[in-house]
């Protein structure tokens, strides 16, 4: 009596070593673009107005982009997977006036509201991935509907009330008022969640599958990666951050509304994808996507300096973004028809 085996599935052959090198070797190059593009912009305005780059002004520039670089960080987790979350906008808002709420009256510290805003945003994560990732709703879709449920949630609950700085705690709002040794505290949480977060997709396995994932995540099933649960841990990553950068809005800010941070979410999408993060997947790094914020905030506080309609940013964003996609386009493009002429070869 025979029996039949069955067929043997063999894992796909990670990608070359070639291959590696050339997208290691675009990103970087991406990367010093940006910068350079960064010092050209902040050495312009700096010419025309000396003012730029004195202490407030430096500090106003590192304040500005920490918000920004803590959500393009999550954000580019969610990427790497080749989805995205675009309710990290409204659970920023969600997120400070919850905290508001809580602290509102009261002497609560800083560690409570944040655990607060990580706790909520975490929620509002999961949710989304929970549908993404084993409802198979697309991620798009899913997000999206996040935005308006979220939004809906908030003006519900606000009423059109606002928090008003007065009623916080004087140590919640020395959190984003304060600082060490000249610089702003804001900035340097943000540092170090980005610091982490980079080690993080480096270094261990798990940050590694991520990248797996948004190349192929039918290839990264077979290699036998839970291509599920690291894309519903990455939307509750994205969504710990959003919430963790609500709490430091209304540190900041103080005064805040349901709808704090209303269209942001495009705004961090921009952001890294000009900081060289593709929108397909499995490529790009948090360093990129954080140079991409600090170089759109910049561009911001330039053109007030400037003098400049503000109808300029967004058409520069828009510019920068669709250059980002066009050259993320014929670089894939090239080092495919590159490795197929390899394999005839």
């Amino acid at each position: 009596m025979s029996t039949t085996l069955p067929p043997r599935t063999t894992a796909p052959a990670p990608p070359a070593p070639e291959r590696r090198s050339a997208a290691e070797l675009v990103l970087r190059v991406r990367e010093f673009v940006i910068g350079a593009a960064l010092a050209v912009l902040i050495l312009v305005t700096w010419l025309v107005n000396h003012s730029f780059l004195d202490d407030q002004g430096v500090k106003d520039l590192l304040l500005n982009a920490a918000i920004l670089v803590l959500l393009a960080t999550g954000q580019s987790v969610v990427v790497l997977t080749r989805n995205i979350d675009l309710s990290v906008g409204s659970v920023v808002g969600l997120s400070a006036f919850a905290c508001g709420s809580f602290v509102s009256g009261t002497d609560h510290g800083p560690a409570l509201v944040l655990l607060l805003g990580i706790a909520l945003g975490t929620c509002c994560g999961l949710i989304s991935g929970a549908l993404v990732s084993f409802g198979k709703v697309p991620a798009l879709v899913v997000t999206l509907g996040m935005l308006y449920v979220i939004q809906g949630v908030g003006h519900a609950w606000a009423h059109g009330d606002q928090i008003n700085a007065s009623d916080v705690p004087d140590s919640v709002l020395t959190l984003g008022s304060g600082s060490v040794l000249g610089i702003p505290y804001l900035p340097l949480i943000s540092a170090l969640v980005l610091a982490a977060t980079g080690y993080f997709l480096r270094t261990y396995r798990s940050g590694r599958q991520l990248y797996a994932i948004g190349s192929s995540p039918e290839a990264a099933r077979l290699a036998g990666i839970p291509v599920r649960r690291r894309t519903l841990a990455a939307y509750a990553f994205s969504g710990a951050v959003a919430g963790f950068a609500g709490a430091l809005w209304l540190a900041r800010f103080g005064t805040v509304v349901a709808d704090a941070a209303n269209g942001w979410e495009l705004t961090v999408v921009s952001a890294v994808v000009v900081g060289g993060v593709a929108i397909t997947g499995g490529v790009g790094t948090v360093w990129g996507a954080a140079l991409g914020a600090v170089l759109l905030t910049t561009i911001g506080s330039a053109l007030v300096v400037l003098k400049v309609s503000a109808f300029w940013e967004q058409a520069i964003t828009g510019a920068l973004l669709l250059a980002a996609i066009a050259t993320d386009r014929v670089v894939r493009t090239r080092s495919t028809r590159a490795l197929r002429k390899r394999r005839r070869d």
